[in-house]
């Protein structure tokens, strides 16, 4: 496999399982995927099939209970718990469908944040916070609290928030679940021109029909394994 073909990110014969009574619930089965940089990938599949539960591992943010994830040669599951929240605020941006924003800072303030845990001063971190939510369009808003914004400005807050550490591969969970058509459009559109502008690896997972049509690569689970 040539060097511009290898993989980015790759799950490994992935299962994830949690205990149930006197046994255990099987969640993931063995799942492979490999993901090269700068494609846009789409897992969908119904309610329960585990592509949320994906997604969380190959984003470190849970562990599988067997196999192994790798981001190019580095097998991430041999890594610290402090190991891995340096990695991810390294290297991964993540998007949810609960937008996740502290409603006690403003626009402005939520973006900078991960810039702000990272040891970035305030003033740059301000000023490349400052620079995507104008990006993004939200620069008259940055001083409006997440309580004051509508579902489609919170959402764009909070994608500035997973770029503003100049990720190289963003994961998305549900990003327009919670969104009318509209906006849901609209943060549909504003994901692709981000990936083409930021040369970013683009991984989402959503149930959404129209929106899974507009990726490249869609792969989908049913009950914890790929369907054929």
């Amino acid at each position: 496999m040539s060097n511009s073909l290898a993989p980015i990110l790759s799950g490994q014969m992935i299962k994830k399982s949690y205990p149930m009574g006197n046994g255990r619930l099987e969640v993931l089965k063995g799942v492979d995927i490999n993901i090269v940089r700068g494609e846009a990938v789409c897992i969908v599949g119904s309610s329960g099939a585990g592509k949320s539960t994906l997604l969380h591992i190959l984003g470190t943010l849970d562990r599988p209970s067997l196999g192994k994830v790798i981001y190019k040669s580095q097998d991430l599951t041999k890594k610290t718990d402090d190991e891995l929240a340096h990695f991810r605020n390294e290297k991964m941006g993540f998007v949810f469908q609960f937008h996740h924003l502290l409603s006690e800072f403003t626009a402005l303030e939520n973006v900078m944040m991960p810039c702000r845990i990272f040891g970035t001063g305030k003033k740059e971190a301000a000023e490349k916070s400052m620079g995507l939510l104008e990006r993004l369009g939200m620069d008259h808003r940055v001083n409006h609290y997440p309580s004051e914004l509508s579902g489609g400005e919170q959402q764009r807050v909070a994608i500035a928030r997973a770029l503003v550490r100049n990720p190289e591969i963003l994961l998305a969970d549900e990003p327009t679940g919670n969104l009318d058509s509209g906006n849901g459009h609209s943060i549909q559109d504003l994901f692709f021109e981000l990936k083409d502008q930021l040369n970013l690896t683009l991984v989402v997972v959503t149930h959404d029909r129209d929106f899974s049509k507009r990726f490249p690569r869609v792969m989908s689970l049913r009950d914890g394994e790929w369907e054929q």
